[in-house]
């Protein structure tokens, strides 16, 4: 019944979401079947979806909405799997009637079974019937560059976030599982390990912190040139991890700490575990150890009963940390989560004003440590061209992947996955400009 069919991928959300999609591409191509990018050309659509926030369901649903557009053409069923199902099929299956398979996060089993169902039977809502993927992956990025998903679901129970409700508790792979997958990727010049908390990596599997030590078996891969950590939380960050920082080679000295705020009241409010003086120390700690460590992180404003005077001092801690890299986000209530219920809840427009202010600081911070770099010269990794401002585009080390600022730069030439060393000669608050020293 799926003979000769033509699959799409349209994967929405995190980077834990896409090494999903991978999975998933690897079910479809594992059994032949043709993948094209060209959703005019797709016979069957897949929409793998995110919903830890409303915007992000809205974005889901309006992705499910423009394929069925398509109808009059190629396109025969449309598939939403992930985060979206996972939690709102009961509601959304009667009502989003364009959607022909419904599977949730860890049913990647059930795809090509279900589809064939939906074909003799109709619509389909399979959500909860399968088991989680542990096959191979598709990548999707470029073959230099790769995640590593370390583990799924969170046990930390913030009082904004729904990812306990989506995803589960926190659950560790196998490390022998994750060593296995890794050298199977290719050879990388980065990895990236993800999981919604990477610093907790096997105390549910093993009984103890193996963060470490599965850092220590990926750096013995002769095919993983570099590793990056990402959603490294305060709390767990302890003297192991940071030695491994300064001491590993294969460690790029980078790290992304989710602080989410900085005032003790609010912290304590959202159920995080740390303090504005304890968030200080680590910073200081991580810089005296590692020196020109880039530090990473994100920030709600506008949670509920946060005053104008906290919203002022986050900015003030922005200030004085000067962090590499900063992403901010307006508190969204979600329903089902604790902080839903809280009195004290900030208006919209308010919200969207202080996450603007948090921006503006962050951007004169980021703007004198780019400065400072012009005439300098940086280890470069190249992601390939830029053909609107014709130059080669890529990273330093103080940058990840689609979420921090790139280096343009000009070269006689440059092969995507290899390093340049380029030389700084303008800066702009997240972008570098620069040119190899053989370029005339």
């Amino acid at each position: 019944m799926l003979e000769n069919k033509i699959f799409g991928m349209i994967s929405l959300g995190c980077d834990k979401n896409r090494v999903d999609a991978e999975r998933l591409l690897a079910i479809v191509r594992g059994r032949g079947f043709a993948v094209t990018d060209d959703i005019a050309e797709a016979n069957i659509v897949i929409v793998n979806t995110c919903a830890f926030l409303n915007e992000a369901r809205k974005e889901a649903i309006d992705t499910v909405l423009d394929c069925d557009a398509y109808r009059g053409g190629k396109l025969e069923k449309i598939v939403v799997t992930g985060c979206l199902p996972e939690k709102y099929a009961a509601e959304l299956f009667p009502s989003l009637t364009e959607a022909d398979v419904f599977l949730g996060c860890n049913d990647a089993d059930r795809l090509l079974d279900s589809i064939e169902r939906s074909y003799r039977e109709g619509r389909v809502d399979a959500v909860g019937t399968g088991h989680e993927s542990a096959g191979g992956r598709v990548l999707t990025t470029p073959l230099h560059c790769a995640y590593l998903k370390i583990a799924d679901g969170c046990s930390n129970h913030c009082t904004y976030c729904l990812i306990p409700k989506i995803r589960g508790r926190y659950r560790s792979y196998p490390m022998e599982r994750l060593v296995e997958e890794a050298a199977s990727l290719g050879d990388l010049s980065e990895l990236i390990l993800v999981a919604q908390d990477t610093t907790r990596y096997g105390e549910d599997l093993y009984g103890e912190n193996r963060f470490v030590e599965l850092i220590r078996r990926l750096s013995a891969l002769d095919n993983i040139e570099t590793i990056r950590l990402l959603y490294c939380y305060p709390d767990v960050i302890g003297d192991e991890l940071i030695d491994e920082l300064a001491d590993n080679p294969k460690l790029v000295k980078y790290i992304d700490i989710p602080l989410q705020h900085s005032e003790d009241r609010v912290l304590k409010l959202m159920n995080r575990k740390g303090s504005r003086a304890e968030y200080a120390a680590l910073l200081q700690k991580l810089r005296e150890r590692v020196p020109g460590i880039a530090v990473r992180s994100t920030f709600i404003a506008g949670f509920p009963t946060e005053t104008e005077e906290e919203a002022e001092a986050l900015a003030s801690f922005l200030q004085e940390q000067e962090l590499e890299n900063c992403g901010f986000f307006a508190y969204s209530r979600e329903p089902d989560t604790p902080a839903y219920r809280l009195k004290g809840q900030i208006p919209s427009k308010e919200k969207q004003r202080r996450v603007r202010m948090l921006y503006r600081v962050q951007r004169s911070v980021a703007l004198r440590r780019q400065k400072s770099r012009v005439g300098s010269v940086l280890r470069v990794l190249c992601d390939g061209m830029d053909y609107e401002r014709e130059c080669f585009v890529g990273r330093a080390y103080f940058s990840a992947p689609e979420i921090d600022g790139k280096v343009y730069f000009h070269a006689p030439e440059a092969v995507q996955g290899e390093w340049y060393d380029v030389r700084i000669t303008s800066a702009d608050a997240y972008d570098l400009y620069g040119e190899t020293e053989d370029f005339a």
